[in-house]
């Protein structure tokens, strides 16, 4: 897309419960329209309610929203930062009335969500078309977002720092034990999506290795991560899956993380590095699933592991979300679109049925065929 001159950037995430009360209007909010009693979201909440019912993702997105402001500011961009999020507030809808409110009427939206499939990248696009509906700002609100970023420097290079630095890690303490040359496994850890989201993800009619844009952009990225780090020259690495949900006779991508662990022993593996590359920042799926459940699998096995940061606010991650900012801007523009895998630099509008909602179609906005969001009619 041609660079125009946004007057306001929206930065749109998941959201989270901040209290215990929160917990179940939260997850009634993820999961609307499937019909979940409450009973079996209680069932499902435990994570939330081990911490204070409070999701870490709303503070993490207060010192992003703020880490923007602060590079922005310095790079003298005057574009104000506001912040929405799908299913707990601030929603996305009243942030759109707070831009019309204050004058804005060219917003440019970054998510939270690197890589392409319909809850990443599709459904913002949704949520995007059905609050410009919800509020009556479509013709009087143009929205547009930037490319998914997987492959962008600015996310890749704060896990080549983590990945160097957790191998580190793993292998003084395997020296500690005795074991120096043990053999360390990477274990690369994205979100579980159902098989069929995974296949109707990215434009249709392109053949991606693993069967999937989703699971392409992740294997690349792995990739691209591992070239840049020495030290992990001749390691043993995989893609594995966590935080499943849903009905147990809907297929998921596979393995689980905490399987992929069992099986690491039998092979002569000493130590882990887990590596939570499909997640921005330190939200619940990250301290729940990796930090409590897969690095207790770890000690029960007895390996030495250590977890990775996710980007959250690291120096490069924000000044890559800025100049992806900058690539689509009149001022302050960037034309160089730097992309570390084959794959990239991915589009900024949408092909048609791109990352397919295989429940229905809903207005988006940024696609080749969008209706809504397009500004001033």
């Amino acid at each position: 897309m041609e660079p125009k001159p946004y007057d306001a950037v929206v930065l749109a995430s998941f959201g989270g419960p901040e209290g215990q009360e929160d917990v179940i209007p939260f997850l009634r909010n993820v999961t609307r329209g499937r019909g979940i009693p409450d009973e079996r979201l209680e069932e499902v909440s435990h994570h939330y309610r081990a911490f204070g019912g409070i999701s870490p993702i709303n503070a993490q997105n207060r010192a992003l929203k703020q880490a923007l402001e602060a590079e922005l500011a310095r790079r003298g961009i005057e574009l104000p930062v506001l912040w929405g999020n799908r299913n707990w507030a601030p929603f996305i809808a009243d942030t759109f009335r707070e831009a019309y409110d204050a004058g804005h009427r060219r917003v440019l939206a970054v998510s939270t969500s690197a890589y392409s499939c319909y809850s990443s990248c599709r459904q913002y696009r949704e949520d995007f078309g059905m609050a410009l509906l919800e509020t009556g700002l479509d013709g009087k609100l143009e929205v547009d977002k930037v490319r998914q970023y997987f492959d962008h420097p600015g996310f890749v290079e704060p896990f080549v720092e983590g990945v160097a630095a957790g191998l580190a890690t793993v292998r003084a303490e395997l020296a500690a034990k005795g074991e120096p040359d043990a053999p360390v496994h990477i274990m690369f850890a994205t979100h579980s999506i159902p098989i069929g989201d995974a296949e109707a993800a990215g434009p249709r009619g392109v053949e991606f290795d693993g069967g999937s844009a989703y699971v392409a952009q992740h294997l690349a990225t792995a990739q691209a991560v591992l070239d840049r780090v020495p030290e992990a020259a001749g390691a043993d690495w995989s893609l594995v899956y966590q935080s499943r949900s849903g009905a147990p006779h809907i297929p998921w991508l596979e393995p689980d993380i905490n399987d992929a662990l069992q099986e690491l022993p039998a092979k002569g593996t000493k130590g882990v590095v887990i590596v939570p590359l499909g997640f921005v920042s330190d939200h619940m799926e990250v301290v729940w699933d990796l930090d409590t459940e897969a690095l207790q699998t770890c000690a029960e096995l007895g390996l030495a592991a250590t977890r990775v940061p996710t980007p959250g606010v690291h120096r490069r991650f924000v000044e890559g979300l800025v100049d992806l900012v900058c690539e689509r801007t009149v001022e302050n523009n960037i034309a160089d679109r730097p992309a570390l895998t084959k794959l990239g630099p991915w589009m900024d509008v949408c092909m048609p049925n791109c990352c397919a909602n295989r429940r229905g179609e809903k207005p988006t906005v940024a696609g080749i065929d969008s209706t809504v969001g397009t500004g001033a009619k």
